[in-house]
């Protein structure tokens, strides 16, 4: 099946106020059924949603997500052929749910890196009126586990070298475990992003930043992949500092998300035990 294409359709400036999370899989057959596990106890409270986008996986992903969607109401599953890059997927996921009206679409990894029991905090966050709230290894209180030291400065480098050449405030701009109001959902889509990596994700905060939304993060602790590969490639890294550079050169206009001033980015002390 080929990707559907970027399309939005607006149902209001906060939709239908439901909340989806978008989990981008390939080969993730070791890890997406304890991921729905760990889900289960999550779904029933806040009215949440998941939606799992398939790129085609040889290990049968796609096929396990399906059974398990049968008898789950609030999981869903979008199938494409190949891998075409976490960014493409987010972007086929977040068009699926503003198609849907949904009023807040998280992302979030299917390794169990992400601790689907901070999602609750995460919404009471958003409630608070952001625009992003992003789950954070870089605030107190946060941090990651079970990463060598060449990933873990990787991971500390990308990041200072994107909010100091972009100027942002977030601290943990290439995370991915993060929930976006619908109007931040919209503006990324109608605004463009370019990356297929992380890049994605720090030209998501750059987005949400100048166009004067609200930032709020609250602090995680990442945990490394029990099983499988990770997607992480030295040209993954590459696009995205190529993708920083040119934001810095030629920075584009971003339509505003809020009349009056830009709202500061904010952080969340306290983290799920």
């Amino acid at each position: 099946m080929a990707a559907i294409p970027v399309r939005v359709q607006r149902g209001g400036p906060e939709g239908n106020g439901q909340k989806l999370f978008v989990v981008p899989t390939y080969d993730e057959a070791g890890n997406v059924a304890a991921l729905v596990a760990a889900l289960e106890p999550i779904v029933d409270g806040p009215g949440l949603d998941v939606l799992v986008i398939d790129d085609g996986s040889p290990d049968g992903t796609g096929s396990i997500v399906a059974k398990l969607a049968s008898t789950r109401p609030w999981l869903h599953l979008l199938e494409r052929d190949r891998p075409t890059g976490l960014g493409s997927a987010y972007r086929a996921g977040f068009t699926w749910a503003l198609d849907r009206s949904y009023g807040w679409i998280g992302e979030m990894d299917a390794d169990l890196s992400h601790d689907p029991a901070v999602i609750p905090q995460m919404l009471d966050a958003a409630a608070g009126g952001a625009d992003l709230v992003v789950g954070s290894r870089y605030v107190a209180g946060g941090g990651a586990e079970g990463w060598p030291l060449a990933r873990r400065a990787l991971s500390r480098g990308a990041n200072r070298f994107a909010r100091t050449l972009l100027r942002l405030g977030t601290r943990d701009v290439t995370a991915g475990f993060r929930l976006y109001s619908r109007r931040a959902v919209e503006l990324i889509l109608d605004a463009g992003t370019r990356c297929d990596g992380y890049g994605f994700q720090v030209e998501g905060a750059y987005l949400v930043e100048r166009g004067g939304g609200g930032v709020v993060e609250v602090p995680i602790r990442f945990h490394d992949r029990r099983y499988g590969r990770s997607k992480m490639s030295r040209s993954i890294a590459i696009e995205a500092a190529k993708r920083c550079v040119r934001l810095a050169v030629s920075p584009p206009e971003v339509p505003r998300l809020r009349s009056g001033p830009a709202s500061a980015v904010g952080v969340v002390t306290r983290r799920q035990a």
